[in-house]
């Protein structure tokens, strides 16, 4: 009695079969594309049309309907200049870089001791860190503002160093806790078998593996920092202005000058792009999949 062998489908068939799966997933695909082209540029014609209007005139910044073909011209960023961006960029850029170091120097530390080397009573810690954050900014202003003019350190540029701090090391130490998190213990174990000692294996084992961790926390304290409004136009009147509140220096009782707003906007807003530009691929993974894979 013979048994038939089953046999393999022609190499010919199953490529046919592939091509026509490929031709039903094209329309689809095309499809998707277009619609992420337009989301996208939707997203960023905001910033397109921003960037665009800085380069007109102010007479044809606010036109009805809006000017299109125009003449590029430099002069809202000489008035930009000239009304005294420096001082607030500088302020800005010091409170920003400063705070930031602050709580990566402060929140490191937090962080492992949370998360690789548990202490005594951890989820209360982590309970008051998040805790800071549920108190609305509105509410504490007052008994801050009163500290801070007691003391003499109103329109001090420390001031928001000291608040910008206090105000990002929360997060700080959520984000990097998750991170150590997924650093094996065993690795810390290897290296203390191996004979080093603990400030060392945390320098060359456990910072190098969660370090697209650290920029992308660093990059969201930046962020938080260079766009915080509240405590900057509250705390400062002239010395520590920064860029949020020398923006809503150009609206004025007759209105907004849009091209030299759009201007200073630019000047504003490319600190950060930069900054996102340079830490994006340890951004992308350090948000994405985290510090170990």
């Amino acid at each position: 009695m013979s048994t038939a062998t089953p046999t393999a489908p022609a190499p010919h068939a199953a490529s046919a079969a592939d091509l026509q799966v490929r031709r039903r997933r094209r329309p689809r695909q095309a499809l998707l594309t277009v619609i992420t082209w337009i989301l996208a540029l939707g997203f960023f014609f905001p910033v397109l049309w921003m960037v665009l209007t800085a380069f007109k005139k102010e007479s044809q910044a606010a036109t009805d309907p809006p000017t299109f073909v125009f003449a590029p011209t430099l002069d809202q960023f000489r008035e930009v200049f000239d009304a005294g961006i420096g001082a607030p960029l500088l302020n800005s850029l010091f409170a920003t870089v400063v705070s930031t170091l602050l709580v990566l120097a402060l929140g490191v530390p937090a962080a492992f001791a949370l998360s690789l080397r548990p202490v005594r009573k951890t989820q209360d810690a982590l309970f008051f860190f998040i805790s800071t954050k549920m108190l609305p900014i509105v509410a504490a202003i007052i008994p801050l503002y009163v500290i801070v003019g007691n003391i003499g350190m109103l329109d001090n540029i420390w001031t928001l160093v000291i608040l910008y701090t206090a105000m990002n090391l929360p997060i700080a130490v959520w984000m990097m806790r998750s991170f150590f998190l997924e650093v094996p213990a065993e690795l810390l174990e290897a290296a203390s078998i191996d004979g080093a000692s603990l400030w060392t294996s945390v320098r060359e084992v456990i910072l190098p593996l969660i370090s697209p961790g650290i920029a992308a926390t660093a990059l969201i304290c930046v962020i938080f920092s260079w766009n915080e409004f509240f405590f900057a136009v509250n705390m400062t009147a002239v010395n520590a202005q920064t860029m949020p509140v020398f923006l809503t220096g150009f609206m004025s009782g007759q209105g907004l000058y849009w091209a030299q707003l759009s201007a200073a906007s630019v000047l504003a807003a490319l600190p950060v792009v930069i900054c996102g530009w340079i830490a994006q691929n340890k951004l992308v993974r350090g948000l994405s999949f985290g510090a170990i894979k």
